[in-house]
C-alpha cells in the first residue's frame, strides 16, 4: 500500500464507516481496496489483490463482505454519506463563502480550489469518476447527499451575479451546467493529461482559454 493516506481517507479511518472503530485489519482493507479501485476500477479489481495487498487472508475480507459489489458498497457509500460530502463542501465552502467583483473572478477561485482539493484526493476522484456511472445506488447517494447541496449553494451565488446584471438571463442549473462542464473538462484534462511528463500543455493559456470561453457565452 502507499505510505502517504489521502486526507479523506485518513478522517474516515479515525471516525470509523458503520459506527464503530475500525480494526487494524479492517484499516487495511479499506486503504487497500480504496487503492485498487483507484488502480484499475471495480470490473477489474479482485478480492484476491485486495487482500494480498492489505496482508489478510482473502476470507478475512468475505467474514466482513459478501461480495465484492457489497464492499465496494460498504466502504464508499459510507465514506461518500458521512465524510466525503461534508469534507467536499467543507473545502469548496470556503470558495462560496467570499465575494466577488465578476463572474470569472469567482471561476478562477473555483478552479483553483477544485485543482487543490483533486491534487490531495486523487483516489477520491478515480473512484467517483469511474465507478457513479456504473451503480445506480452509487449516483442516488452522490446526487442526494453532495450534488443537492453543491448545487443549492452554486445556485445563490449564481442568482447574485444575474441580480446584478453580469450574466445572462438564463435559468441557475443551465449557468452551473455549462460553466462545469467547460470547467471539468479543463480540470480533467490537466490532471490525466497536461500534467504527464512530455505533454504539449501551457496551462496558463488553456485556463484563460476556458475562463473566455464560458465568459464569453454568459455575459450579457
Amino acid at each position: 500500500m502507499n505510505s502517504e493516506i489521502e486526507p479523506w481517507m485518513e478522517e474516515l479511518l479515525q471516525a470509523g464507516t458503520a459506527g464503530n472503530k475500525m480494526t487494524e485489519k479492517q484499516k487495511r482493507i479499506f486503504e487497500s481496496a480504496i487503492e485498487v479501485f483507484a488502480e484499475k476500477g471495480f470490473a477489474a479489481s479482485s478480492t484476491s489483490e485486495i487482500a494480498q495487498r492489505a496482508g489478510v487472508a482473502e476470507g478475512t475480507i468475505f467474514r466482513h463482505y459478501k461480495t465484492k459489489k457489497e464492499l465496494l458498497l460498504s466502504i464508499v457509500t459510507p465514506a461518500m454519506v458521512k465524510l466525503i460530502a461534508p469534507f467536499v463542501l467543507r473545502e469548496f465552502g470556503e470558495v462560496l463563502k467570499k465575494e466577488y467583483d465578476s463572474y470569472d473572478q469567482f471561476l478562477r477561485a473555483m478552479i483553483e480550489n477544485r485543482i487543490a482539493f483533486l491534487q490531495k484526493n486523487r483516489s477520491l476522484l478515480k473512484i467517483v469518476v469511474q465507478e457513479i456511472p456504473f451503480h445506480p445506488d452509487l449516483q442516488e447517494q452522490f446526487k442526494t447527499v453532495v450534488l443537492s447541496q453543491v448545487l443549492d449553494r452554486l445556485g445563490r451565488v449564481i442568482d447574485k451575479f444575474k441580480a446584478d446584471g453580469k450574466l445572462i438571463d438564463l435559468p441557475a442549473t443551465t449557468i452551473m451546467r455549462l460553466s462545469g462542464s467547460a470547467i471539468m473538462g479543463y480540470v480533467l484534462t490537466r490532471e490525466f493529461y497536461g500534467m504527464r511528463e512530455g505533454a504539449r500543455w501551457e496551462d496558463e493559456r488553456e485556463l484563460e482559454a476556458t475562463i473566455a470561453f464560458v465568459m464569453k457565452g454568459l455575459t450579457p
